[in-house]
């Protein structure tokens, strides 16, 4: 379930308790007459199963609501209620099966922003590959793979495009390259110093390396553990299941990639340093492809088997324009 928090001009809670009367899978409604000071309105407040979530904030926002007054959501963690347990089993659908494309969009937003902190970490991430690279240690390539963030600005990417929202697809594709082309850079300086003080040595990259060999070595199943990874992300994204994600960040090259490339660029091997990089935009490319598929069909698919049933019989619908 979920806790929907809303301050409502006066002049339209009688269209939004409507609205949120003919929702299935609504229940606890609460109305505080002029409660809301800034901006100034009635505080309406409810909880609704998240299979219907959706379709409600976008009848609220087709209100004004999000214009005139506010909306906010929160995930309720524990609700001990007949009543909770009767609107989950009203609505349509599973809850982990749903999708909150605000709640997506929001989340993809701040993940795909490029920041100092988006940044450090994507800088951080990439001169552990390297280690992990110049030592052939696999455990150090996997937890560069954890670190690295670059799954935000990959979804963003997805999400963007999915929900025509241009700005959001630039802002992350901006994010992602320019994090990386930072890493890289940074990391072709890191490596020079770490070879200056004796700690990185020339011979590494002809040197057997057979845990970290595939990351300049691209082949077909570069690319199709890039789709599977791109699918599986963006399951966990629209489930909020967050977990799933280390297991996505960790079976993709594109951090390692990224460090063998900038390890080869500061030794002056282009053979090892284009393969790095055919490698990552394999996997970036692989991850958006996939990425956006899933999200066009999650899209369609609960819009065939449940975007119909969300309304009660005879239920209005917003007005979608917002006017008073």
């Amino acid at each position: 379930m979920l806790h929907l928090r809303m301050i409502v001009p006066s002049h339209r809670t009688k269209d939004a308790l409507a609205l949120i009367d003919g929702t299935v899978g609504t229940t606890h409604v609460v109305v505080l007459a002029g409660a809301g000071r800034d901006p100034e309105g009635d505080l309406v407040l409810c909880d609704v199963a998240r299979e219907s979530a959706d379709e409600l904030l976008q009848e609220m926002r087709g209100l004004g609501i999000d214009r005139d007054g506010s909306i906010a959501v929160e995930n309720i963690d524990l609700s001990i209620s007949t009543r909770a347990d009767a609107a989950e089993e009203e609505a349509p659908g599973e809850g982990a099966d749903a999708v909150i494309w605000e709640q997506l969009a929001e989340a993809t937003h701040e993940e795909s922003t490029l920041t100092i902190t988006y940044s450090a970490f994507m800088i951080v991430a990439t001169m552990i590959a390297a280690c992990g690279v110049v030592l052939d240690n696999a455990i150090l390539i996997v937890g560069a793979m954890a670190v690295g963030p670059e799954f935000g600005p990959l979804a963003g990417v997805c999400t963007g495009l999915v929900e025509r929202k241009p700005r959001l697809a630039g802002r992350s594709l901006v994010a992602l390259l320019v994090g990386f082309a930072a890493a890289i850079v940074a990391t072709t300086v890191f490596s020079l110093a770490m070879d200056g003080l004796g700690l990185f040595h020339p011979g590494v990259l002809d040197s057997p390396r057979p845990n970290t060999s595939f990351i300049w070595q691209p082949d077909p199943f570069s690319f199709v553990v890039a789709l599977l990874a791109g699918v599986a992300g963006m399951l966990s994204l629209t489930s909020a299941r967050a977990g799933a994600l280390v297991g996505v960040a960790i079976s993709v090259t594109t951090v390692p990639a990224g460090a063998n490339a900038a390890v080869a660029l500061s030794y002056g091997d282009f053979g090892q340093m284009w393969g790095s990089a055919e490698q990552l935009l394999l996997n970036l490319g692989g991850i958006m492809l996939s990425g956006t598929l899933t999200l066009i069909a999650w899209k369609l698919l609960w819009r065939t088997q449940a975007g119909r049933m969300l309304r009660k019989p005879g239920a209005p619908r917003g007005q979608g324009t917002g006017s008073a």
